[in-house]
């Protein structure tokens, strides 16, 4: 069947319905994601559809959450769990941190903890400094859990898919801003590989690599920069772990330029070891030092356009661009 545009809510929601009829023991559960439908409405129609058994409202307890979630996947069960944004992660860390991603090494593989923890984040909607943040390096730091990343309806559902399949933990983070945003997506069924980047656009005069809300800046910057004949090569990490560099390194050796893009805060972030591992690995390809786009190293502020500068953006990536070409 032919690919059609869907959005990446309704790729997401595509994703959990498919992998709940292929497998009875995936089970949702969190705040509001049964009677409500999910507070971004992935999950509108599971509870009619798949009963109270398979729908689980819960307390506003995130901890709760996160520690039953790793409970039911060690005892067998496919969990997808529902935080409603990562800000609240951070009251799940030690049930995220301590027990999904350590259980089945410090267990020597006698369990498994085959747990999805669905969530979003991003700034951009006049939420605040503590409802605005971008902290998925933070969960990549540590082994044991993985952590997607996904900027496309055809990514998203491909990748959550691999995401439910797969018997380790993952972090599935989805940017609240990007869920309208529409791509093709086949009709049949797909899963895309774990921790594999991807090429989103072809050049050759400097490498992008990005993800996620930083995808959708990279490409407008790549067709503004084409206008005046830079061609921009812009990877899509998809996986902030396991992270796939084999196609940045090959295209850094190709451009011998790089800009990393990403919405976190500029220190301890993802391009701080993309750049690293550049240096590291294509040194002797190096024309210039990696340039890095990030938010500003503030809060996030509330005011919309103050918020806003604070971000990155394609005329950022741009600038950043022609500092080393």
């Amino acid at each position: 069947m032919a690919d059609r545009p869907i959005t990446i809510r309704e790729a997401l929601s595509s994703a959990l319905r498919e992998e709940m009829h292929r497998d009875e023991s995936v089970f949702i559960m969190g705040e509001e994601v049964g009677v409500w439908g999910g507070t971004f409405a992935v999950t509108r129609g599971f509870l009619d559809e798949f009963g109270e058994k398979r729908v689980r409202d819960t307390p506003i307890a995130e901890m709760v959450i996160a520690g039953s979630a790793v409970g039911a996947a060690m005892a067998g069960l496919r969990p997808v769990a529902e935080i409603m944004t990562i800000n609240f992660a951070f009251v799940a860390m030690d049930a995220i941190v301590n027990l999904a991603a350590k259980m089945r090494y410090m267990f020597d593989g006698q369990f498994k903890v085959p747990l999805v923890i669905r969530t979003t984040t991003g700034g951009g909607k006049q939420l605040g400094a503590t409802h605005s943040h971008a902290p998925e390096v933070i969960f990549a730091h540590f082994p044991g859990l993985y952590v997607a990343v996904p900027g496309t309806a055809y990514d998203a559902k491909g990748m959550l898919k691999a995401a439910i399949r797969d018997d380790n933990p993952v972090l599935f983070v989805e940017h609240s801003t990007m869920l309208q945003r529409r791509s093709p997506v086949p009709a049949d069924d797909y899963v895309l590989p774990i921790g594999k980047s991807d090429i989103k656009r072809k050049g050759d005069d400097v490498t992008i690599v990005t993800y996620q809300k930083g995808l959708e800046w990279s490409m407008d910057a790549a067709e503004e920069l084409a206008k005046e004949g830079i061609e921009a090569e812009v990877i899509d990490l998809r996986w902030l772990r396991p992270l796939d560099l084999e196609p940045v390194f090959e295209s850094f050796k190709k451009t011998n330029r790089a800009v990393v893009v990403e919405e976190s805060l500029p220190m301890f972030n993802v391009g701080a070891e993309v750049a690293a591992q550049i240096t590291n690995e294509c040194f002797d390809w190096m024309d210039a030092p990696v340039q890095r786009v990030a938010a500003m190293d503030i809060p996030l502020p509330y005011s919309r356009e103050i918020e806003l500068a604070a971000l990155p953006s394609p005329a950022k990536i741009i600038k950043a661009v022609k500092e080393i070409v």
